[in-house]
């Protein structure tokens, strides 16, 4: 992740909204792809103080403040409640009359940025409905629904018990996973050393991906890897996992426990690790934590990757022993691992050409 600087000198950060020094009004702009400060043009428009591109900001930016990113364009142009590319996606969102949804939407518009950035950044594919694209992207933010009780026994209202998952091109997280006491409770449940809502992200986005580019596609490479998805059926792999528990010995061949369910869950544990180092390595790099070879994260070699990753994770996961913290990274994968990693960061390479050179695809937002 970039950081950048407003008018003043101030460094901004990716979720800044305002500059904490001079206090002007920041966003993303889309002509520049960059965060930085915004001033008003005495026409009741914004413009970019970097660019000079009119802009406005997105509706959910002015209304709700869920959002920090711009439009370019003026507000005589644009409908009154134009939303920007990202917000666009989200298509389900919170009850705001409950107390604490706001806060918890705003984590998860985070989060989908930081996910959607990081799709830009190695120009992956994805479009919305309004768009001519295969497999459209959405998200749903939802939470259970508790039947209301009368008298103390008659419920009254239908009951819904959301689950977070991907179908068909639908990213659902149930809002829980954006109260951290809630995330922590089933972090324990499920012993899971990390679980954190980018993670959500990264992981119900590996099986949009598995969709869009292996299913029907791909299905040969992809079966030599991560085995047969069709022998055991999802639903028995589920059935199995829930009652025995992970493959004995599974850290030898699996990024995490429940990796070991079915090929499907190994396809998205192992996506999202994925997309953990390259969000990593792009934030270090940035930061000036290490230097990569290149501009580009997928033109470089995975193993010029890994071999930085695991130089990272040594010295980041001694801070955290300073303190008393578990690992933040992890340190080396296993061979079995880097052959999986290995065959996403050629999926990734391959498709983001294909996708370029056909249909005049421009995966052109950052």
């Amino acid at each position: 992740m970039k950081t950048f600087h407003c008018t003043c000198g101030n460094k901004l950060f990716f979720e800044n909204s305002v500059c904490l020094n001079c206090r002007r009004e920041v966003g993303w702009c889309p002509a520049c792809n960059g965060m930085h400060a915004i001033e008003l043009d005495g026409k009741g428009n914004y413009q970019c103080t970097n660019c000079n591109a009119k802009v406005v900001k997105c509706f959910n930016y002015i209304t709700y403040n869920v959002c920090n990113r711009l439009i370019a364009g003026s507000w005589q142009q644009l409908p009154a409640q134009k939303l920007c590319d990202y917000c666009q996606l989200t298509e389900t969102i919170p009850d705001l009359s409950v107390a604490g949804n706001a806060t918890k939407w705003y984590n998860l518009e985070v989060a989908k940025r930081r996910l959607l950035y990081l799709l830009d950044l190695i120009r992956l594919p994805y479009a919305s409905k309004n768009e001519q694209f295969e497999l459209p992207l959405s998200f749903d933010f939802k939470e259970d629904i508790e039947p209301t009780t009368v008298l103390g026994w008659l419920s009254l209202g239908k009951e819904e018990k959301v689950f977070t998952g991907h179908a068909n091109g639908k990213i659902t997280i149930n809002l829980a996973e954006a109260d951290p006491v809630e995330r922590e409770k089933m972090r324990v449940q499920f012993g899971e050393t990390q679980r954190t809502l980018i993670g959500h992200f990264r992981h119900e986005i590996g099986h949009y991906y598995w969709q869009l580019l292996v299913q029907g596609k791909d299905e040969a490479a992809y079966k030599a890897i991560f085995g047969d998805y069709e022998n055991p059926t999802y639903s028995q792999a589920m059935d199995f996992y829930y009652k025995n528990g992970p493959k004995p010995n599974w850290r030898n061949n699996y990024i995490s426990a429940y990796a070991t369910m079915h090929s499907w869950e190994d396809f998205a544990e192992t996506w999202g690790t994925y997309l953990d180092m390259i969000a990593v390595l792009d934030t270090a790099d940035n930061t000036d934590l290490l230097q990569l070879p290149g501009e580009d994260l997928q033109d470089t070699q995975l193993e010029e990757l890994l071999i930085r990753y695991a130089d990272l994770s040594l010295k980041v996961n001694e801070v955290n022993r300073s303190l008393g913290l578990p690992d933040l990274l992890p340190e080396t994968f296993s061979p079995p691992i880097v052959d999986k990693l290995r065959y996403i960061h050629r999926l990734i390479k391959k498709n983001r050409l294909a996708y370029s050179q056909s249909f005049n695809y421009t995966p052109a937002r950052n």
